[in-house]
């Protein structure tokens, strides 16, 4: 096999501690021997959560050699609260070990620019490989074979049990909620998410009716990690069923479950974007909204709304272009980044946009507004005009009578509104774990506090509560470039056995834009090279570049006339300061190493 760079992997740090070990504390000499996958992650990123999940067939297949290690780098304040980890730990069924990095210190050890990131280190300590972003499940596990038969060779290879204690299961009735529904009934539906089931429960909120798992009702399938969920106008309820990646419709009467939408796939660049339902692929829908006559889709997994028209039996593209960020106009224009809850009026379709931390609407003329919310990088506690307002992640928004909509602030742990007639933003309650969704009951609201397993009933207040202000931008450090010319570079070297696919034209593009726009004096938009030269605009101070790179690889078999293809994809949002003495080349790896 070829030569690798000899590059000594640096210490695991963090001072949250190590979860999922019973304890015990590990540094990279009690692992040599392993091979050691690090894959540097944050919970409320949804291509992080892709990645556990792709690693899941890895890490059972070669769970004698390899040993996978989290290391949870946090984005938003929140995240960065030990407790808070712990659960995503939980929520997300993470069967591995996970360093709590609230300071970044790893981060930074290895010069990591994306969520998420994963670093592969061989028996011997060094680094062999990086990638970021999704869909490299094949070439690690490629990797990984290459270098069980090296080191086996050498005799450097150590078999055995891995570091994995798994914690002590908790009794309740709930784990992680994540969306509520109130049934004609007069009960609640829930989406019990870690559970992988829906729950009924009785007018209380508290006493479980039935568990519906999605199996033996209809078309077989358990529900995997389910969310949202909304009425359908024949009586069914549709559940956007998360990890399954499709949409999923429940009788209330019947019990029966069938699938509506997807093919139990994820959706990757160059798939159908419209057609008959059940052959066009979906990528982690998070919430759902019946609205002008159709079904609408939080498609978190793509940064992008969806619908489904029953009468038709079909889905498209609704709003959204793949990229992820904040840029409002026209449906097919528009910019957003990770939709996570969904709420339907006479004339707006409310989006609680959760990554730019942000509450969105689109009209009856398909053009997306933003009420709340400036980035992906600014969020916090702040009410007042809704242009200085800030929010932390919000993952569900819920219609009130008056027009105004209530935003479930799951970071800040509160429930806020926002009043269209007077633009103000306000606070209704505090000190909620985690919501994710609320919904209407009479005279109250039913929030879900998902990290206390409940729901929990408040009366809507006349007044809002006061609470300080607090402004926040993310943590990761800027990157300092010169003004003038910046040299990108987009690493990406083809896995082990395969080539870059060429048969069809280019096999890579490359987009590149800028925050604020001025930033970029040239070398904005699209192309297929994935190197580029840059123009800084010496006059402005700071910014955030948006990267975003694919690549398609391919088995190279001459022999095989229709090769496996793959895939890579990445976006990035590097926040950059203008300097005299900065860089003057910026590398990202998308795959393998950077040699520049």
């Amino acid at each position: 096999m070829a030569t690798r760079a000899r590059v000594r992997a640096p210490e695991l740090i963090g001072k949250g501690g190590w979860l999922n070990t019973g304890g015990k504390k590990y540094t990279l000499a009690d692992l040599r021997g392993r091979i050691v996958i690090v894959d540097f992650w944050t919970f409320c990123c949804i291509n992080c959560l892709h990645v556990l999940d792709e690693l899941r067939e890895l890490e059972e297949k070669h769970r004698d050699t390899v040993v996978i290690i989290g290391v949870h780098s946090p984005k938003f304040v929140h995240e960065a609260e030990h407790q808070a980890v712990v659960d995503a730990v939980e929520r997300y069924q993470v069967h591995h070990p996970v360093l709590d990095d609230p300071e970044l210190a790893t981060w930074k050890q290895y010069a990591v620019r994306a969520w998420p990131t994963l670093v592969v280190i061989d028996p011997e300590g060094y680094i062999v490989a990086q990638h970021a972003g999704e869909g490299h499940a094949h070439a690690i596990e490629k990797l990984v074979e290459e270098l069980e038969a090296e080191h086996a060779a050498k005799g450097t290879l150590r078999r055995g049990d891995g570091p994995y204690v798994a914690p002590e299961p908790v009794a309740s009735d709930l784990r992680f909620p994540g969306k509520a529904l109130l049934l004609p009934s007069g009960n609640f539906l829930v989406s019990d998410s870690t559970r992988n089931q829906l729950v009924e429960l009785e007018p209380d909120g508290e006493t479980v009716v039935r568990r519906i798992s999605g199996t033996g009702t209809g078309d077989g399938g358990e529900f995997n990690e389910p969310q949202g969920l909304a009425l359908l106008p024949d009586g069914r309820v549709a559940v956007a069923d998360t990890v399954n990646h499709t949409i999923r419709a429940y009788n209330p009467e019947t019990g029966a479950v069938e699938t509506l939408a997807g093919t139990g796939k994820q959706w990757w660049q160059g798939s159908p974007t419209s057609g008959p339902a059940l052959d066009v692929s979906l990528s982690s829908p998070w919430d759902v909204a019946w609205w002008g006559g159709q079904l609408w889709i939080a498609m978190a997994g793509v940064h992008q709304l969806w619908t489904y028209d029953p009468a038709a039996g079909t889905v498209q593209v609704a709003a959204g272009t793949t990229n992820e960020g904040l840029v409002d106009g026209p449906a097919a224009e528009a910019w957003f980044a990770q939709p996570s809850g969904l709420a339907a009026t006479e004339d707006r379709l409310w989006i609680a946009d959760s990554e730019t931390s942000s509450v969105r609407w689109i009209d009856r003329d398909l053009v997306v507004h933003t009420a709340v919310g400036t980035g992906l990088f600014d969020f916090g506690h702040r009410d007042g005009a809704a242009g200085q307002a800030l929010l932390q992640h919000p993952l569900g928004v819920t219609a009130l009578p008056d027009g105004s909509v209530a935003i479930s602030d799951t970071y800040n742990h509160a429930l806020r509104r926002f009043d269209p007639a007077s633009g103000e933003v306000t606070t209704l309650a505090t000190d909620l774990r985690e919501p994710s969704g609320a919904v209407l009951a009479g005279d109250d609201i039913v929030v879900v506090e998902s990290a206390r397993h409940r729901l929990t009933r408040l009366r809507l207040p006349e007044e809002a509560v006061r609470v300080e202000a607090v402004a926040h931008r993310t943590q990761r450090a800027a990157t300092d470039v010169a003004p003038g010319r910046l040299r990108l570079d987009v690493v990406f070297q083809a896995p082990a056995g395969q080539k870059l696919d060429t048969r069809y034209g280019p096999s890579t593009r490359l987009l590149v834009s800028s925050t604020p726009p001025e930033l970029l004096r040239g070398g904005e938009g699209t192309g297929t090279d994935l190197s580029r030269e840059l123009e800084i605009d010496p006059a402005v101070s700071e910014g955030v570049l948006h990267v975003s790179a694919m690549a398609a690889s391919c088995d190279d078999d001459p022999e095989n006339e229709y090769p496996a293809c793959h895939m890579h994809q990445q976006d990035w949002g590097v926040p950059v300061r203008v300097s005299a003495e900065g860089t003057t080349r910026l590398p990202l790896v998308l795959a393998g190493m950077d040699q520049g």
